[in-house]
């Protein structure tokens, strides 16, 4: 859910809100993607450390991942030319809600009733934050 508010200082343009949109769904892909290439990998140990790092740049689903995040960071750099920071850094905050739901629709992780209670806050603190 994001919340467009037109009419003072706070309003959205729908290219800004494009921007926006991109920048989120963007850095959702990294999100999954990252975790996919992570788990390709398997666990991280002392012993492990180096070849794991060097491994990261042979990996597919990493590799994604960090294109994606790329592409959320340039969007929301645009957007942060046309937006106030108190505006924008608490929509993009919505890639949190995104994340949850990825991973307990992809990866089967629960969201336990205080993990949904604190992605509820997030949800009013971006609706509160983008009203005026």
């Amino acid at each position: 859910m994001l919340v467009v508010v037109t009419g003072g200082d706070a309003s959205v343009t729908p290219q800004e809100f494009g921007l926006l949109l991109i920048s989120v769904v963007a850095s959702t892909i990294g999100q999954l993607c990252l975790k996919l290439g992570a788990l390709q990998l398997g666990k991280v140990t002392s012993d492990n450390v180096v070849s794991h790092i060097l491994k990261i740049a042979t990996t597919p689903a990493l590799l994604a991942g960090l294109a994606a995040y790329g592409i959320g960071a340039i969007s929301y750099i645009l957007l942060l030319t046309r937006v106030k920071l108190s505006i924008a850094a608490p929509a993009a905050s919505l890639i949190y809600i995104t994340s949850v739901l990825i991973g307990y629709f992809v990866f089967n992780e629960p969201i336990p009733p205080t993990r949904l209670v604190g992605l509820g806050l997030i949800m009013v603190g971006v609706v509160f934050v983008a009203s005026r």
